[in-house]
């Protein structure tokens, strides 16, 4: 009994769940993106150089004589950066949203003595 309560301690801390959480939204994310590339941004930016080229889609970009598909590379190029380019606006909205509920939820200092406190406590010592 030790051992299955011991996995269950391991499998319900915060991290675990917190990277369970994380790998599916990834792999859903993942989809969007790959849709976004595929069947958006491809052909809009693509389509020109693709009718110049007599081409269908990039999948047809190879190398002659050879089975190199380099537009599935250009492909996964252009799907990478936009990933990056989206987790890096998500990481620094919730950066921004860290901030500010670290600014609001910190404490205020504690209001110091004023200088006339100060001379008045320096005022009564002085008379002892």
């Amino acid at each position: 009994m030790g051992l299955v309560s011991e996995f269950k301690t391991f499998a319900m801390k915060g991290n675990v769940v917190d990277l369970a959480v994380g790998v599916v939204i990834g792999g859903a994310f993942g989809g969007i993106v790959k849709s976004l590339v595929d069947d958006i941004l491809t052909p809009a930016i693509l389509t020109p150089a693709l009718k110049a080229a007599h081409l269908a889609d990039l999948s047809q970009l190879v190398v002659p004589g050879t089975a190199i598909k380099y537009g599935n590379f250009i492909s996964q190029i252009i799907s990478f950066v936009l990933v990056a380019i989206a987790l890096f606006m998500v990481i620094k909205a919730m950066n921004a949203a860290k901030k500010k509920e670290d600014a609001a939820a910190a404490p205020a200092p504690p209001a110091g003595p004023t200088q006339e406190q100060l001379l008045t406590e320096i005022r009564d010592l002085l008379k002892k």
